[in-house]
């Protein structure tokens, strides 16, 4: 069992050793399962169900709201959780993975294209709640030293179960017979068991980490120096009257031109969802006035007075985070129509297109799980910023590629530097983070980045079907050419960070 223990006025963390680090984030890879099932899957399973590739997006809606409201506020509440042996992150760990089980079993028996998209909602929703508090968690037990080696052990687990989980489907047609193909409206058997296994091994490595890891309590946090009080921010951090307006006002610009031009509806969601933004503001203003401090305020001027570091990440990440989302939203009727000719989702061409999808997925994550050992010497030897911009140019050349051939079996090509890309996504931007925020409100800071996230997604669910009608309704592959400019202007906005990744 990890179970550090430190003397009084001890100023670092123990190093902890293979067997630590492994204990930390084995959880991970059951939390990896279950998101490559379900960004593998779901769009095939809409699909069965009647969904069109331009509903595709509007259905895909539940991932980056449930994203925006749930691991805020998972940050939020977690840095003020302790609940004994059971601690303050883990006990999110493990009532996340139990739901998000629950629906893994479920989503594969939906009958109907809105019951799909509901199981969706919980299913992304519980995910969220367990892997939120696993990016603090990381800052919580290492020493900043070895925090860079600490995500990259996470981006492996992430990678290796992605890989299972991509290729899970295939493997139980090819190795096991089970059946890859279903009467229309119905779920192949191959992605019931699927899913089904997935559930078992999230709840399974979840319980691992739960049981081998003890997290430092607050008297130890004190004694490394790390506060561990949660004073009210003053009133002045919370957004003003006049942000609060503007966003009011975009917002209501959008919704109005969604109906006087006669734009695609899901638009709506996004001028909704920016003038909701700016009424919250104003709640909290009004609340701020009456002399009344919530949640609301604590999330908000925490939001307002980002450190410098954290708002140019957030531009990278937005930035990479769009070109990633295409990839998982339209890989499957891409792959299907443009590299096997197929669009009749009961045919044996399309399914098995879908199951290749599943191949290329497990193969850029094999590669992240391969690349991630590199990372951490790499960094040192030529810098986190130089790094993470060579490997974001390789996932734009990835990405492109798919509009370049017709080969499928060539795609496995580009997967190696949507790999390198997804390697670096996920270990340099937190590594540099966890060391620039402030410890008592490294749940909720990490939480928030995840905004910068959701935001793309939130854009491609809205955008992209009308944008992919307009410009491309026969090919949708011209969507990967968008998603890969997005990529290289990730990596031109690397830039804004100094060598060592600060701001």
């Amino acid at each position: 069992m990890t179970a550090p223990s430190v003397h009084e006025g001890a100023a670092t963390r123990p190093l902890l050793g293979f067997a630590g680090m492994w204990n930390l984030s084995f959880g991970f890879f059951g939390i990896q399962v279950a998101f490559a099932l379900q960004g593998a899957n779901v769009s095939r399973i809409f699909q069965t169900l009647g969904a069109t590739i331009e509903e595709l997006p509007f259905l895909w809606i539940a991932a980056p709201v449930t994203g925006l409201i749930v691991q805020p506020l998972v940050g939020h509440f977690s840095d003020r959780t302790w609940l004994g042996r059971l601690g303050r992150r883990r006990p999110y760990f493990l009532a996340g993975a139990i739901l998000a089980a629950l629906a893994l079993v479920a989503m594969p028996h939906a009958q109907a294209l809105w019951v799909a998209a509901a199981l969706l909602w919980i299913l992304d929703a519980s995910i969220n709640v367990s892997m939120e508090p696993f990016r603090a968690f990381v800052g919580d037990m290492l020493d900043p030293r070895q925090r860079s080696r600490g995500y990259a052990f996470q981006t492996i687990f992430i990678g290796a179960g992605a890989v299972l989980a991509a290729c899970a489907p295939a493997i139980l047609t090819d190795g096991f017979g089970i059946a890859n193909t279903a009467p229309l409206g119905e779920t192949p058997p191959s992605v019931r068991w699927a899913f089904y296994g997935g559930a078992a091994v999230l709840v399974a490595t979840i319980a691992w980490t739960v049981v081998t890891t003890r997290e430092f309590p607050p008297d130890t946090l004190r004694a490394f120096g790390d506060a561990t009080g949660h004073a009210a921010p003053p009133a002045e951090a919370a957004p003003g009257w006049r942000q609060a307006a503007g966003w009011i006002a975009i917002g209501a610009a959008i919704a109005a031109s969604v109906a006087t031009l006669g734009l695609d509806q899901p638009l709506y969601i996004l001028g909704f969802g920016m003038a909701a933004f700016g009424l919250a503001q104003m709640i909290n203003r009004l609340r701020l006035s009456a002399g009344r401090d919530r949640l609301l305020n604590h999330i908000l001027s925490d939001l307002n007075t980002m450190p410098a570091t954290m708002r140019r990440l957030a531009i990278v990440h937005f930035l990479s985070w769009f070109g990633l989302f295409v990839l998982w939203i339209y890989a499957t009727p891409v792959v299907t129509r443009h590299h096997f000719g197929a669009s009749d989702v009961a045919s044996a061409a399309y399914n098995d297109g879908a199951n290749w999808v599943g191949v290329l997925f497990g193969a850029y994550n094999a590669v992240a799980a391969v690349y991630a050992f590199a990372i951490p010497a790499l960094a040192r030897r030529i810098g986190m910023r130089r790094l993470h911009a060579i490997n974001l140019i390789a996932g734009a050349l990835g990405l492109v590629s798919f509009a370049l051939t017709r080969d499928a079996d060539l795609l496995l090509v580009s997967m190696i530097g949507v790999g390198m890309a997804w390697a670096s996504i996920l270990t340099i931007p937190y590594t540099i983070l966890s060391n620039c925020l402030p410890p008592n409100k490294l749940g909720v800071y990490m939480g928030l980045f995840n905004i910068f996230i959701v935001l793309p997604q939130l854009v491609v669910s809205t955008v992209m079907g009308a944008l992919g009608s307009a410009l491309y309704p026969d090919d949708p592959v011209f969507g990967f050419v968008i998603a890969a400019a997005f990529m290289l202007a990730a990596a031109a906005a690397v830039r804004l960070l100094a060598e060592d990744g600060t701001a």
